[in-house]
């Protein structure tokens, strides 16, 4: 088995979207703010995100959705020695469907293009999920 620290940079990367996205969204809200477009109070309780920021923000909440358990598992994989090349090949996979569906919902946010990179990285994180069941059951 691999048990090294390779299993880990795919989770830092993860961790690096989510902070490029929350740097993304704190431009849009400046910059609508002094656009005058929205006013500063309405951050406070933020009920209602302003159009400008509204994919950012939706994209940030799905970071924190599916990929919790993509985190958990890297860990108990690590932790079990049950990663080897083939779940980091597949961490990396998830961790690339994450940047394409998070760039194409702060963009196009087109369903036609995000759905499919959805469902990959939901099998793949799946199969990450089988890998470690398999391996607590065989030793």
């Amino acid at each position: 088995m691999l048990s090294t620290n390779a299993t880990l940079w795919p989770m830092i990367a993860h961790v690096a979207l989510v902070f490029c996205l929350y740097w993304m969204l704190s431009k849009k809200r400046v910059a609508a703010v002094r656009s005058g477009r929205v006013e500063v109070a309405q951050f406070r309780e933020n009920l209602q995100e302003p159009a400008e920021s509204l994919l950012v923000h939706n994209n940030i909440k799905n970071q924190f959705e599916l990929p919790v358990l993509f985190h958990i598992v890297c860990l108990v994989l690590y932790a079990s020695t049950a990663d080897n090349w083939g779940t980091v090949a597949l961490s990396w996979l998830f961790v690339a469907s994450r940047f394409a569906h998070a760039y194409v919902h702060v963009t196009s946010n087109r369903l036609r293009y995000r759905r499919p990179l959805f469902m990959l990285g939901f099998f793949t994180l799946g199969a990450l999920w089988v890998w470690q069941a398999v391996w607590l059951a065989l030793n």
